[in-house]
């Protein structure tokens, strides 16, 4: 049975927009402050893997594939010498600000995914190995980052303010209540000190 092309793009295409849900959802309701506390000794902090995320999706999607990225932040993000400048959001930055670069981002992003194929061709020029690739390689790769990320944005949003869960639409999450969390974390602790 021949494989579905079509029905392979919109898999991925789904899961992609998964992760794109979670991202947004741990953005909701945070301040600014919160929004660029780091919580990591390596500084992770919401708004810069929002601003990562955005930088990511535009080289991949759009220049990638030939495209100008037209948002002018994230070219000189780019452009940028401090390789960790995607990560570190201008302090003239507001959430509000990085959540509207993300959406913007990602529609421009399936404008392009939109018109092509899956064997359509792409190059990256920082990757070694499959330099010369495909669209579906792309999806693939951006799957695995934004996922990636998405976790990362769990763990630092649950020790901003406890808020905890996949995404809107499946938080897959038991509902224990903060006294059921708090036993099961000791458990976990006596479990480790025993180790």
């Amino acid at each position: 049975m021949p494989i579905d092309k079509n029905a392979s793009g919109t898999q991925l295409r789904e899961f992609l927009n998964d992760a794109r849900e979670a991202i947004l959802w741990k953005c909701e309701g945070l301040s600014d402050a919160q929004a660029r506390t780091a919580l990591t000794p390596t500084g992770t902090h919401v708004m810069g893997l929002l601003l990562h995320l955005a930088v990511t999706e535009s080289e991949y999607f759009i220049a990638c594939l030939g495209r100008e990225i037209e948002d002018p932040v994230i070219r000189g993000v780019i452009e940028a010498e401090d390789a960790q400048a995607d990560f570190l959001p201008p302090p003239n930055m507001t959430l509000v600000d990085v959540v509207k670069i993300y959406r913007e981002t990602t529609t421009a992003a399936d404008a392009v995914l939109d018109e092509l194929e899956l064997d359509s061709p792409a190059v990256v020029p920082w990757w070694m190995k499959h330099r010369h690739t495909t669209v579906e390689r792309l999806l693939v790769h951006m799957i695995a980052e934004s996922h990636r990320h998405a976790g990362h944005l769990d763990i630092v949003r649950e020790q901003l303010d406890g808020f905890i869960g996949l995404r809107p639409s499946a938080p897959n999450i038991p509902d224990l209540t903060p006294d059921q969390w708090k036993e099961q974390r000791l458990r976990m602790k006596e479990l480790a000190d025993r180790a």
